[in-house]
């Protein structure tokens, strides 16, 4: 009699990761956050089974596209009202809101199904360098998917490991 045990609850952990978007060509970064959110990146990866990660965005003001995107592309939305299409260029967009930019490509990059609204919700973008309160969940970086010295030092606080964190303010 053979038993199979199933995924654990640990194998469906979601962890936070940290994208700076700083000079990174619009299109390229898109695709790696959708595959995040899709969770495409772990092993127990299923189409149906929503087993993604978070991802939070900074510095969205300095994304940069390729060619002259940034002349030609257009965003669209529409009020289905007669005569009610709008139409916002990327600069425009781009000064009033940039994590707009962000949304639209990464949502282009998601499949179509039940679960898009679900793994967009797991996207948190911001124009500057702050991520907010999201900072305090932040795991992992994005270049080498490697921990976050501040949770390195929480793990072993007689790490050797260089570490630039900030004095916190203990009340």
């Amino acid at each position: 009699m053979s038993q199979a045990v199933g995924n654990t609850a640990l194998a469906y952990a979601r962890v936070w990761h940290h994208v700076d978007a700083s000079d990174r060509v619009l299109g390229k970064l898109a695709e790696r956050i959708a595959l995040a959110l899709m969770g495409k990146h772990k092993p127990i990866y299923d189409k149906g089974v929503d087993c993604g990660d978070y991802v939070v965005v900074t510095n969205a003001r300095n994304i940069k596209v390729s060619g002259r995107k940034d002349e030609q592309l257009v965003y669209r939305k529409h009020s289905m009202y007669p005569g009610g299409l709008k139409e916002t260029p990327y600069k425009t967009m781009m000064e009033k809101k940039p994590n707009e930019i962000i949304y639209h490509a990464v949502s282009g990059m998601l499949p179509k199904n039940k679960l898009r609204d679900r793994r967009m919700a797991r996207l948190k973008v911001f124009g500057g360098p702050n991520p907010g309160i999201y900072r305090n969940n932040i795991l992992k970086r994005w270049e080498d998917g490697s921990l976050t010295d501040e949770y390195i030092l929480k793990l072993d606080p007689n790490s050797k490991h260089k570490v630039s964190v900030p004095p916190s303010s203990s009340k």
